[in-house]
């Protein structure tokens, strides 16, 4: 997985997740703390803000996919972190940042963002990990999978944003099933509600992640995304999410025609494609400047 490649400013290094190209115009990121299932601590979630904010910002990538390194895809934040910040709050002490950033838990569960994230589940996605699921674009899960909210288990709540955004996905009695007994669901179960796109075969325990089903047909599902223009992705991306964000498809649809059909129309990548069509050839698309 070389990350050898040239790009305009370098990408903000992390400590806990390896970051790599393996495909043209593809990010790929592997959550990395596999001896604690990929909890995540605060300063993790920090260094992803920094890093999904350059992918947004870097013109030649179109697709990034997230995964996690071992046995896990992300179990949560890290509760020995938690217990410690609320032991300082007990004896008056300063507790520092907020535990997340703004863009929510693993810099995702509240990230609005410009380029699309697809996520490849490997394993248990419970906690922060489901928060993280439940606002990316396309969920890829391995057959092995688990989904789970446990944090009524633990006295606490999912607060990054996965509750309203799965009552919408899921459905209102659903949500509530998740949220309030805590139990998991399966890989199976989640593309029956209609959390995850599909579902592939389970690696081995040695398996390369590059050579993971669940990583291939994310990679596969980047490739076709990457193949098209990236100005109607970004446009097409933002258009569904004003929907889901705002509820009402109406005024979702009049902001969408406001804020991106003159840049839609002043890009080469419209241009490009129609002109493609009409000569019977493949576009030649350019990096997005929207």
């Amino acid at each position: 997985m070389s990350s050898q490649v040239t790009f305009k400013r370098r990408f903000p290094p992390q400590n806990d997740a390896i970051v790599s190209f393996p495909a043209p115009h593809v990010m790929l990121v592997v959550f990395n703390r596999p001896q604690v299932l990929n909890a995540m601590t605060s300063s993790a979630q920090y260094d992803l803000e920094s890093l999904f904010s350059w992918y947004d910002n870097e013109i030649s990538l179109r697709c990034a996919i997230v995964t996690g390194a071992g046995r896990a895809f992300c179990a949560g934040m890290d509760l020995k972190e938690w217990n410690q910040t609320n032991a300082r709050r007990a004896n008056g002490e300063h507790a520092g940042q907020p535990p997340m950033p703004r863009s929510g838990f693993g810099a995702l569960s509240r990230r609005h963002g410009k380029k699309p994230v697809i996520a490849a589940v490997n394993g248990i996605a419970f906690g922060g990990g489901m928060e993280i699921i439940a606002n990316l674009d396309l969920v890829v899960a391995a057959k092995g999978a688990s989904f789970a909210l446990p944090e009524a288990k633990r006295g606490v709540v999912a607060l990054a944003g996965s509750l309203p955004r799965l009552a919408r996905t899921i459905g209102r009695p659903r949500a509530m099933e998740m949220a309030l007994t805590g139990k998991s669901i399966t890989a199976e179960e989640a593309k029956g509600w209609g959390l995850v796109n599909a579902v592939v075969e389970d690696n081995t325990a040695d398996c390369a992640v590059l050579d993971r089903p669940v990583v291939k047909a994310a990679l596969d599902y980047a490739a076709t995304i990457v193949d098209n223009s990236p100005d109607s992705v970004i446009i097409s991306r933002a258009g569904i999410v004003a929907g889901w964000e705002d509820g009402s498809a109406e005024n979702a649809s009049r902001l969408l025609a406001d804020n991106w059909e003159p840049a839609l129309n002043d890009g080469e990548n419209l241009h490009e494609g129609v002109k493609a069509f009409a000569e019977k050839r493949a576009p030649r698309w350019v990096d997005s400047k929207l």
